[in-house]
């Protein structure tokens, strides 16, 4: 397959058709390259708030509230381009409104048969719960899909290594990230290519790129597109298979062949995925000792 990973710069809106328009030019043209996953960034809805007015923008509960009124009529966009160019979408993530408690951060898949699902993030940013007040959403999911298994790590959720491992059946794991300073982007960069590693399977990072003053959720953002492998048999000696230019907007694209997953799984130069177990009991101090 061919992936396409979005490094995305938000645009202000004056109109819902100004939208469309815009993800229609995105889609169009990763798929005209052949891609076959399109992966838009975490937060890349955020958008949508303009919508609603540069005060709304800019405030950040008013933000949450402009989003997540516009998130369906966004879903139904992104299920018609899937259909439409016989692409994978992996949606910009952004705030919606649950039944019970706070506002999840949410990013949705779509299949060009018309199927749909998303994947809520797990675990909160300092910004997201101190003062933005986003909760947690719903569990993990593993995507099958025609183009194999398929999960979802948002963001900072890219770094816990146990999130990843619950995903180690996946031949891919997306990283849909919005990061405002270049240490920001390292860490889920870090964390992609570390679920990589041990998991033996393929990351693919998507961030926002630029700045905007009418927001205080995604005002700076630095980032670029990524797509990881162990670097073992098959595979990038640096585990890079393709990364785009830092903050510089548009698509990155890299060939994946399910084969090689499965092969680096089965014989690599290591075997991380399957040695996983054997950290049980090695991973604890059993003894103190002093050095003098």
């Amino acid at each position: 397959m061919k992936v396409a990973t979005a490094a995305y710069s938000l645009d202000w809106l004056d109109s819902w058709a100004q939208y469309e328009d815009k993800l229609a030019r995105w889609v169009s043209e990763a798929a005209g390259q052949g891609a076959d996953l399109l992966v838009f960034p975490e937060y890349g809805a955020m958008e949508l708030s303009t919508l609603a007015g540069r005060e709304a923008a800019k405030d950040l509960e008013r933000s949450i509230h402009a989003v997540s009124e516009r998130m369906e009529d966004a879903a139904a966009v992104h299920a018609k381009l899937a259909a439409e160019y016989g692409v994978h979408i992996l949606g910009a993530s952004g705030p919606v409104a649950v039944a019970k408690g706070r506002p999840v951060n949410r990013s949705e898949i779509y299949a060009p048969g018309g199927g749909r699902d998303h994947q809520d993030k797990q675990i909160m940013t300092r910004f997201e719960r101190e003062d933005w007040s986003i909760a947690p959403g719903g569990p993990l999911k593993l995507f099958d899909t025609k183009l194999g298994r398929i999960g979802v790590l948002i963001c900072y959720d890219s770094e816990f290594p146990l999130l990843g491992r619950a995903l180690s059946d996946a031949d891919l794991i997306l990283v849909p990230s919005c990061t405002e300073a270049l240490a920001g982007y390292s860490r889920v960069r870090i964390g992609s290519m570390a679920r990589a590693l041990e998991n033996q399977c393929v990351t693919v990072m998507s961030s926002i790129v630029g700045e905007y003053d009418w927001s205080e959720s995604v005002d700076r953002n630095v980032g670029r597109g990524g797509v990881f492998g162990p670097p073992d048999r098959g595979f990038p000696e640096t585990g890079v298979l393709a990364e785009g230019a830092l903050n510089h907007p548009g698509w990155t694209y890299a060939e994946i062949e399910l084969n090689k997953i499965a092969d680096v799984r089965a014989d690599g130069v290591v075997l991380n995925r399957r040695h996983w177990s054997e950290q049980a009991g090695r991973s604890e101090i059993v003894t103190k000792t002093a050095l003098r």
